[in-house]
């Protein structure tokens, strides 16, 4: 719980949340893409 109290990295803060969501969200479009393409061939 001391490391999760420290969070050197700064992803706790609303920026590094936002950042973590828009990268989840890009991989999940980039995800379906391929999928979408893979069922076109």
């Amino acid at each position: 719980m001391l490391l999760m109290q420290a969070d050197p990295t700064g992803m706790s803060s609303p920026l590094g949340q936002l950042v973590i969501a828009a990268m989840l969200l890009v991989a999940i479009v980039v995800a379906l893409r391929w999928l979408w393409n893979q069922r076109g061939r």
